[in-house]
């Protein structure tokens, strides 16, 4: 398959020219859907997960029209506005941008929190064609009218159900409220929460509807496993876990930043180098982290769920949710981040006594059961002398062990079977793909 997969879509030669650089063969589902409708001036509601290319589903149509009808952009102001939830997100699609319009001569700007705001004024001076920015700091400035809005032709929110979590939708639909009503609007979700519905109406004229959304939540390339443990003893389980070689480029997740900074300290103490990426980290330091973890300087990162979907590294070998979420598609988001460009990858989960209802809502979303590959003494029956955390996880080396079948461990392949522990059982469940 050569790039002219991309000529059925109606796009331009110079972005085909960029497309056929970064060696982009064949549209994804999300793209072949999208872009031919954005390129018609359509509304779209996209229903799709993190990782199925939606950056380049609204960019290159959204570069393309911008072109097309080329204008100069008034001072202060955008001729097309995205909205990301996330810092790192907001970076993500700044930067695919400038790639797949190198052959376009525009003006762009990113607006975000975490840095100082006077270059961000500077930069909105003359205007831009396209601003990528977050709602919170987007709306400081248009209250310090650095950046008005009434000229935004094009807009786009992206993740608008991560926006719901953190608490942005509100800024998100005084944002919606300030542009002009000649317009047009994509939105993208994962999912569809009552409160993105409503927003949906609010924003989009007559959309078309592409849902994308898998017919199952978690890549089948994902093996999914379990490990019921303490609270107190799920560092030591990590520091053990993370003498395993192939454990190449890893992502722990944590619910709270605390708890970050604290696996943070404890694997330094124990000679494991490690960043954290989080709210309170300035963006310097969260530019730095993600930096040196792209580019392989770093083996380890340690995030919460405000950084889970604005990860888009290939190569992440690992996902350890060393706290699980307290949503469950949380849980889907956090382990997308590995087997993704078509690798395999292995999602580890740590489960204390009190996050057991948490579990079950994940597995209820994700419809199977975690393969549980160790589990505190107390939990098993079978009268079994109990065994310290340590020692078990040193027992048996976690890449010496059996995955895909066979024995107690083992049992239907590479997600079923299930062990012979009483409580928790895998019976297989039903595969699901992202």
């Amino acid at each position: 398959m050569t790039v002219s997969a991309f000529t059925t879509l109606g796009l331009s030669e110079p972005l085909l020219r960029a497309l056929a650089t970064e060696n982009y063969t064949q549209p994804t589902p999300i793209q072949e859907k999208t872009i031919p409708l954005t390129l018609s001036g359509r509304d779209v509601l996209g229903i799709a997960q993190t990782g199925t290319g939606k950056t380049a589903a609204f960019g290159l149509p959204l570069l393309q029209r911008l072109a097309e009808n080329r204008k100069p952009p008034m001072a202060k102001s955008a001729r097309a506005l995205i909205l990301a939830p996330t810092r790192e997100l907001a970076i993500q699609i700044n930067d695919s941008l400038k790639i797949y319009g190198k052959h376009y001569n525009y003006r762009h700007a990113i607006v975000m929190g975490g840095v100082s705001a006077h270059g961000q004024i500077h930069q909105m001076h003359n205007g831009v064609d396209i601003l990528v920015a977050t709602p919170g700091r987007l709306l400081d400035l248009v209250k310090q009218k650095a950046i008005r809005l009434d000229q935004v032709s094009m807009l786009v929110v992206d993740e608008a159900d991560r926006m719901l979590d953190m608490g942005f939708i509100r800024d998100v639909r005084r944002i919606v409220q300030s542009l002009p009503k000649a317009r047009q609007s994509l939105l993208f979700s994962a999912t569809m929460p009552e409160d993105v519905v409503h927003l949906a109406h609010e924003m989009l004229k007559d959309p078309t509807r592409i849902d994308v959304a898998p017919q199952t939540v978690t890549a089948d390339r994902i093996e999914q496993q379990l490990y019921h443990i303490g609270a107190q003893d799920k560092r030591k389980l990590l520091v053990n876990l993370l003498e395993d070689p192939k454990m190449a480029r890893v992502i722990v997740f944590t619910r709270t930043k605390h708890g970050a900074n604290k696996v943070v300290e404890h694997l330094e103490k124990n000679g494991i180098p490690a960043d954290a990426i989080h709210g309170n980290k300035s963006q310097n330091a969260r530019v730095r982290a993600m930096d040196n973890f792209r580019s392989g300087r770093a083996r380890l990162l340690v995030a919460t769920d405000i950084a889970a979907r604005g990860i888009d590294v290939d190569g992440i070998t690992h996902v350890v949710n060393f706290e699980l979420p307290n949503e469950p598609e949380s849980y889907v988001h956090r382990i997308g981040r590995t087997a993704r460009a078509g690798a395999e990858g292995i999602a580890i989960s740590f489960c204390s006594p009190d996050e057991r209802a948490y579990l079950r809502d994940i597995e209820k979303l994700v419809k199977r059961k975690l393969t549980v590959v160790g589990e505190e003494p107390a939990i098993v029956s079978h009268g079994k002398a109990p065994q310290p955390v340590r020692d078990y996880a040193k027992k048996t080396p976690f890449h010496k062990r059996k995955r895909n079948g066979g024995g107690k461990q083992g049992g239907g392949g590479k997600h079923g079977g299930g062990g012979n522990h009483s409580h928790h059982r895998n019976n297989g469940g039903n595969r699901r793909a992202a």
